[in-house]
Formats: structure tokens, C-alpha cells, sequence
């Protein structure tokens, strides 16, 4: 079971992450508002990965265990593959911050100012929301905080992923081992 969860959370988090590298290199001079896709090429990337948890659940319940696999253990191979595509989601993230020399906090920080003053924000509210937006650049640009902050990205899809999976997988009649011929 273990083998099965680290090649699948290294095969995740190599789609996620790789994809993660390719698209920021060939979308990095694209300012916030005209990069409208990235998000959603990003979480299509991450699902993609994800759907390994489906393929190593499923491995391990016909192949390794008979047929069955319960929910909880399914639910836990799920989360493990998440944990480790999640990993090397974040080293990818940094190493892309290092080989660009991206300031994504402070374009991003620009960007939420800018929305706050399309929508009509002036005065001490602004100011408020300036304030609040340099606080956060700042803090973005410690590694200790960046990194947990990018992990709670990839960490919902794979949960997602996880629980159908584990819903699915656990009833032994869903997509049955098929017997040798």
C-alpha cells in the first residue's frame, strides 16, 4: 500500500507541479487581469494528477486486497497521495518563484488594490486596503509562510478526489477486478 501511494503521490505531483513550471514560464508576463485561464488550467492539472488516487485505490483493492477495501483505508491512501503531490506541488511553486524571479505577491498585491479601486474604494478605506494588501506581500515573501499557503491549494482537489474515490472503490461491486481469462 505504501509503494502504491508514494508512486502515486510523486506521479501527482509531477503533473500538477511540471504544469505548474510550463504554464507560469509561458504566462509570466501576463499581468493578474489578462491572465484570466491560469487558475483554471491549474486546478484541470491538479485533477488530472488526482486521478492516480482513483487508479491506486483501485490497484489496491483488487490486486492487493482480494476485491475490498474499505473506506476509511481507501479514504487514507487517498490522503497520503495528497500529502505527497502536495510536497512536491510546493517545491515546484518555489522553484518556478526562483528560475523566473517572479514577484507574484507584489503583481498580485497590485492587482487587489487596482480591483479595490475599479469597485469604487476611495479614501480610508483604500487605505485600509492597501495597508492590508503590503501586509500580506510582506508575509507572502517568507518562504515559511508562502509554502503552506501554496499547499492549501492542491489540498482541496485531492480531499475531493479522495472522498469519491473512497465512496466509489468501497463498494467491491463498482468497477469489479476482472477475472483472468
Amino acid at each position: 500500500m505504501l509503494k502504491r501511494i508514494a508512486w502515486a503521490g510523486l506521479g501527482g505531483g509531477l503533473i500538477a507541479g511540471v504544469f505548474l513550471f510550463g504554464v507560469t514560464m509561458a504566462l509570466k508576463d501576463l499581468s493578474p487581469a489578462e491572465n484570466k485561464y491560469g487558475a483554471l488550467f491549474g486546478y484541470a492539472s491538479m485533477f488530472l494528477g488526482f486521478s492516480l488516487i482513483f487508479v491506486a485505490v483501485k490497484q489496491q483493492r483488487d490486486v492487493a486486497q482480494g476485491g475490498v477495501i474499505r473506506f476509511l483505508p481507501a479514504l487514507a491512501m487517498g490522503l497520503g497521495i495528497t500529502l505527497i503531490a502536495g510536497v512536491i506541488y510546493v517545491m515546484a511553486w518555489e522553484v518556478t518563484l526562483a528560475t523566473t524571479g517572479m514577484d507574484f505577491a507584489g503583481t498580485y498585491g497590485d492587482a487587489m488594490i487596482e480591483a479595490a479601486r475599479a469597485k469604487g474604494v476611495s479614501g480610508e478605506e483604500l487605505a485600509a486596503v492597501e495597508t492590508r494588501t503590503r501586509k500580506f506581500v510582506d508575509m507572502y515573501r517568507n518562504p515559511l509562510f508562502r509554502m503552506p499557503i501554496t499547499l492549501t491549494e492542491i489540498v482541496p482537489p485531492g480531499l475531493l478526489v479522495s472522498l469519491v474515490s473512497a465512496s466509489l472503490l468501497s463498494n467491491s461491486r463498482f468497477l469489479p477486478a476482472r477475472a483472468n481469462a
